[in-house]
């Protein structure tokens, strides 16, 4: 039998490991810890997903944040957040510095003019575009790849997030399609990530699809009626906010 001594030794031994075992945890964690631009975000989604993992993320929008957290919002221009090496006040009215590029971007550029499912409206006859909406539409476009060019050309880790863009655009091939349904929501709304220096996001919680997110209308193309109409959400916003489980599944598999 062991006597006390040596048990006691032995106990203190495995104290000293589990003690240095926590030391190099909470050491990775702060050496973990990441600088994180969420562009084109007031919803504050994905930002407080990586706030909750213990990283540095911030809003950055055009519009006032709705997330309930203006200490972590930039209110203006993202292009001018971008580049890094600068400071910025947040809409708390306090000030931070970044030295240096960001660690990960997460992109959600203006989709309005850019989707597929505005088609109806960019070409409204057969044979007919709409002028002024393909302008805005090459606006966005322009927007869209100011991020895709920063990823790109390796300034840093980028993701772009934006639903099925109008073939009339031409945006740069996707890198990965990503479903509600995969991230514990009921619902599809195919969605197109384009991903540098960052791996695909992995399913985290695969459910069936009750319906479609967005309403497709009631009719097809061919006049026929269409049997999955979607949700009734008619409000552009919530349409576009982010889902929980997806920006969890950021934050946890990028963070």
């Amino acid at each position: 039998m062991e006597n006390n001594l040596t048990v006691g030794i032995r106990s203190g031994t495995l104290n000293r490991q589990t003690d240095r075992q926590t030391d190099r945890q909470t050491r990775r964690r702060r050496k973990r810890q990441m600088r994180v631009l969420v562009a084109c975000e007031e919803s504050q989604a994905v930002c407080t997903a990586f706030r909750e993992r213990g990283h540095k993320a911030y809003s950055c929008d055009l519009q006032e944040c709705s997330g309930g957290h203006p200490e972590w919002h930039i209110n203006g221009d993202v292009l001018q957040v971008l580049p890094g090496n600068m400071t910025f006040t947040t809409s708390d009215g306090q000030s931070h510095e970044i030295i240096g590029n960001w660690d990960l971007v997460i992109a959600h550029p203006p989709c309005t003019y850019l989707s597929n499912a505005g088609a109806a409206r960019l070409f409204p006859h057969k044979g007919e575009l709409n002028k002024d909406r393909f302008i805005e539409g090459l606006k966005c476009k322009l927007f869209f790849m100011a991020f895709w060019y920063y990823g790109y050309f390796g300034c840093g880790k980028m993701v772009i997030e934006n639903p099925i863009p109008s073939g009339v655009y031409e945006l740069p091939p996707h890198t990965q399609v990503i479903q509600p349904y995969e991230y514990g929501h009921p619902y599809s709304k195919k969605t197109y990530l384009w991903e540098f220096g960052v791996p695909k996001l992995e399913p985290t919680d695969v459910v069936k699809p009750l319906c479609s997110w967005v309403s497709g209308g009631s009719k097809r193309a061919d006049g026929t009626p269409r049997s999955n109409q979607g949700t009734v959400i008619r409000d552009g916003k919530r349409r576009s906010k982010t889902f929980p489980g997806i920006a969890q599944a950021m934050a946890e598999q990028w963070g």
